[in-house]
């Protein structure tokens, strides 16, 4: 896994909770910054790859690992 500079978990949430949240991190975040999303909701995969579409920022990854799903989110 790459590095990043700020962790969000996001366990236990669903939809549109986790991106939410992962705005709110974002915002505060400075460009260029990754921010590492921990989620159990299955529909957050698609979720992240629409939210990473509409606001610029950049999905570097996306994968699951035990049930959980884990995706790394570089501000634009």
């Amino acid at each position: 896994m790459a590095e990043f500079n700020q962790e969000l978990d996001a366990s236990g949430l669903n939809c549109p909770l986790p991106i939410l949240r992962a705005k709110k991190s974002l915002s505060a975040m400075g460009a260029g910054e990754v921010l590492h999303i921990i989620s159990t909701d299955p529909g957050s995969v698609k979720d992240f790859e629409a939210f990473a579409k509409q606001t610029g920022n950049e999905l570097l990854e996306s994968r699951e690992d035990s049930g959980k799903f884990h995706f790394l989110m570089k501000k634009s």
